[in-house]
């Protein structure tokens, strides 16, 4: 028998998870639009190979199987390869800690109260809290964020985000 909360908790871990993915899918996308100014034969080729195979895997759980097993040997192999020329590994410098938690999961404030609601969340929070959220979210996709001191600059920039990760893919539903 799970205990309370216990749902709760791999519900929240389900949303971050879903999040970071959305996040790597949104970075994916702007690869494919860049590629699509240089080379768009090999973009449009690109997402259409993508497609099929992301809409075959969902509906077909063994093919997701051996595409998850043909590309976990590849994975292991680069961890495993002894690193040629590889750059000096840098720490990081001193006095540079890791930024805490966000305070709140912005998808959930977004998915409960709409924007609205998230910014409603979002408005009390100073700088550093919401540079925690930013962080916690792969939110600085430009690297610009986090070098802002204005809180209305950090809060759009959660805003932004958080709608158009939630948003993304709802033109085909």
């Amino acid at each position: 028998m799970s205990s309370p909360g216990h749902d709760d908790d791999r519900g929240s871990r389900d949303d971050v998870s879903d999040a970071r993915l959305r996040v790597r899918i949104g970075e994916a996308s702007a690869s494919l639009l860049r590629l699509n100014g240089a080379a768009p034969i090999a973009a449009e080729s690109l997402v259409a190979l993508v497609r099929v195979i992301a809409d075959e895997a969902a509906r077909n759980q063994r093919f997701a199987d051996a595409i998850a097993g043909a590309l976990r040997p590849v994975t292991a192999e680069v961890a495993a390869a002894p690193a040629r020329r590889q750059a000096p590994v840098r720490k990081a410098p001193a006095g540079r800690a890791k930024r805490a938690p966000g305070l709140f999961d912005p998808f959930e404030a977004f998915r409960d109260g709409g924007e609205a609601g998230l910014r409603d969340r979002l408005a009390p929070l100073d700088v550093d809290r919401l540079k925690d959220i930013i962080a916690e979210h792969a939110m600085d996709y430009d690297k610009l964020a986090m070098r802002w001191r204005t809180p209305s600059k950090l809060r759009e920039r959660i805003v932004d985000r958080v709608k158009a990760l939630s948003t993304k893919g709802d033109a085909f539903r």
